[in-house]
């Protein structure tokens, strides 16, 4: 991940300017350019798909976007893309800005964010975990297939780890799993899954 510009941006210069560019997202004004990786991207797609497969067999009303940004705060120019996100449809009749850009403002349209961690994982583990549960976000899974995140996140010695955040009041009770474990949702009590089904090959 890198700051790309020294320049301010608010939140819709930077949807008319990077809101099509998945290579992109906005905090605090700046730009960050968060430079995924084919590994990355890998980990994202298999993610995604046992996710679908979940959300179809339950016949929940929801679906993942192809792109989608989430504004958090209305007061803050931060506009984020997790790599994967969860809607449910039935919400999406209040989004303001939905009909015209995929953009969230409202933090009970969405049931879950996903974010793999890359060298950026400060920003994972820690100031966009305040972010989501602040807006109202039930599950958020931080899957760090590397092993990248602090000791004081992952624990030592440092491996891949898979931790799933449920929200309690305005703040997340975190489990994390390992290579070899299975993974409990909340949100998707039927997901067959375990951090070995996604890693890259």
């Amino acid at each position: 991940m890198a700051y790309t510009s020294a320049q301010t941006l608010t939140v819709d210069r930077f949807i008319a300017e990077y809101g099509d560019d998945s290579r992109y997202e906005l905090a605090d004004g700046e730009l960050i350019d968060m430079e995924p990786t084919v590994p990355h991207e890998t980990v994202s797609g298999k993610l995604a798909t046992q996710i679908g497969i979940a959300i179809t067999n339950a016949k929940y009303p929801w679906f993942i976007p192809r792109t989608c940004l989430i504004q958090p705060f209305a007061e803050v120019a931060t506009a984020r893309r997790p790599d994967i996100v969860v809607l449910d449809e039935t919400f999406l009749v209040n989004e303001p800005r939905w009909q015209q850009e995929p953009v969230i403002t409202l933090g009970r349209s969405i049931k879950l964010v996903v974010e793999v961690v890359s060298t950026n994982w400060e920003t994972d583990y820690a100031r966009k975990v305040e972010e989501y549960a602040l807006f109202g976000i039930p599950e958020y899974w931080i899957v760090d297939y590397r092993g990248l995140g602090g000791t004081r996140f992952i624990g030592k010695p440092k491996q891949p780890t898979f931790t799933v955040c449920l929200l309690e009041v305005e703040e997340y009770r975190q489990q994390q799993y390992r290579l070899g474990e299975t993974i409990s949702s909340g949100l998707l009590p039927n997901l067959q899954l375990q951090l070995d089904d996604i890693l890259p090959h």
